[in-house]
């Protein structure tokens, strides 16, 4: 009896000891076939046991096997969802997701932007054209038979393209001159006409209007005496200095900019525009220095000329800033095609307003090269005619600039994570 007990009792436990195995069998079924097939031996070699073990086992052995079924199925049911999707994808979407579709986009970018900047410069200074020339006209000579001889053939050399503007005297016309109102005075004076220009208001226009005048006059028979009332410096014969550093003014100050947001990332918002002031107070100082005190190229009112190239580079940087929260990694391309492509041709320091293309000399004088290039000219050659209109320009681009991009700042590609703010305990 005592034997029976026991062994019931050894049958119940290996019975139990059944359905847990079972349980583990389905368990490792639905989770991995190992387990599955590890469950399955258990409950063979714990049904020798017993007979009621027997019959517990041989439920879970079936379970077991479900339990590995399911999970083969399973996995083959997955990965054949995984392997279609890829198939489906066609090789336009599969293209996009490597790495050659970026580099495919900006070799079409850098292939179009050089078309671009031959273009562009080309188009601005290949041929320099009189279009639309202020000239000054002295109404009050007594002898104007000669003088509207000459302008008349000065308009035939010239197609038309004098804007004439009658002052009733010289000092008037000299005025306007100095305000670069106009480029150019035309007066009759012993039994000929004087035709005044002036190299440092436009070193192109002054050398049109000075060729045009000598032909016009040996032609007509008409005495002309021309006279440069502004001159350019010694060092800067050809008048293209006050062009250079107003170039490197732009160039280095959006780079500055380039070179903040690559290498200096975390940066937040405010310290970039902090770092932005620096470089560009220093690197105005730097440009300055060298043209004038190193290279004697000009004669700068030092001052002034630092705070206008202080400010072009820094003007230049919030551009680059402003499309940088608008237009992410690609922000370097609208940059360089407002300040380079189009500012640059158009900003009058190569050639001058009058003889560029009508749009460019439209355009120029309202971005910041051109009133960076307007500013200079005027503080070197004309100390006393300064005017508020290039500042303006230069202070709206840079307020602008600023405003976009603190309004977006949280589009700004970098800064540090905030810090962890302590809890109490």
């Amino acid at each position: 009896m005592a034997d029976d007990e026991s062994g019931e009792g050894a049958g119940g436990g290996d019975a139990g000891g059944g359905r847990d195995d079972a349980n583990e069998g389905k368990g490792g079924g639905r989770g991995d076939a190992s387990e599955g097939r590890g469950g399955g031996k258990g409950d063979a070699n714990e049904g020798k046991g017993g007979g009621k073990g027997d019959a517990s086992e041989g439920r879970g052995a079936p379970d077991a096997g479900r339990g590995k079924a399911g999970a083969d199925a399973g996995k083959g049911r997955g990965g054949g969802r995984g392997r279609g999707g890829a198939d489906r994808l066609s090789p336009w979407a599969r293209f996009k997701h490597t790495s050659f579709f970026p580099a495919t986009v900006i070799v079409l970018l850098i292939s179009a932007g050089a078309g671009l900047f031959a273009g562009s410069y080309t188009f601005a200074f290949a041929n320099p054209t009189p279009r639309n020339i202020p000239t000054a006209i002295v109404t009050a000579d007594h002898d104007s038979t000669m003088r509207n001889q000459f302008l008349t053939g000065m308009e035939k050399a010239l197609n038309a393209s004098l804007k004439l503007h009658p002052y009733p005297t010289y000092a008037k016309a000299r005025w306007s001159l100095e305000e670069q109102r106009v480029f150019a005075i035309l007066r009759a004076r012993d039994r000929g006409v004087e035709l005044d220009v002036a190299s440092a208001a436009g070193a192109t226009v002054a050398q049109v209007l000075s060729q045009a005048g000598g032909k016009v006059g040996r032609a007509s028979g008409v005495p002309v005496t021309v006279r440069d009332l502004k001159p350019l410096q010694p060092g800067d014969p050809r008048g293209l200095a006050v062009f250079y550093i107003s170039l490197a003014a732009t160039i280095i100050g959006f780079l500055g900019a380039v070179q903040l947001s690559v290498n200096a990332a975390a940066l937040n918002p405010a310290e970039r525009i902090g770092f932005n002031v620096a470089y560009a107070v220093l690197g105005a100082f730097s440009i300055a220095a060298i043209v004038d005190w190193g290279l004697k190229a000009l004669r700068l009112p030092f001052a002034e000329s630092w705070a206008i190239l202080a400010l072009t580079m820094f003007t230049s940087g919030l551009v680059f800033s402003m499309f940088n929260v608008l237009f992410g990694r690609w922000a370097l391309l609208p940059t360089w095609g407002v300040m380079v492509i189009l500012g640059n041709p158009s900003s009058g320091g190569a050639v001058s307003w009058p003889l560029l293309p009508s749009l460019l000399g439209t355009i120029g004088r309202w971005l910041p090269p051109g009133a960076s290039v307007n500013a200079q000219h005027t503080a070197i050659y004309f100390p006393h005619h300064q005017h508020p209109f290039p500042f303006l320009v230069l202070g709206s681009w840079c307020v602008v600039s600023a405003v976009v991009f603190w309004t977006w700042r949280h589009r700004h590609p970098g800064g540090r994570p905030p810090r962890a703010t302590p809890t109490r305990c």
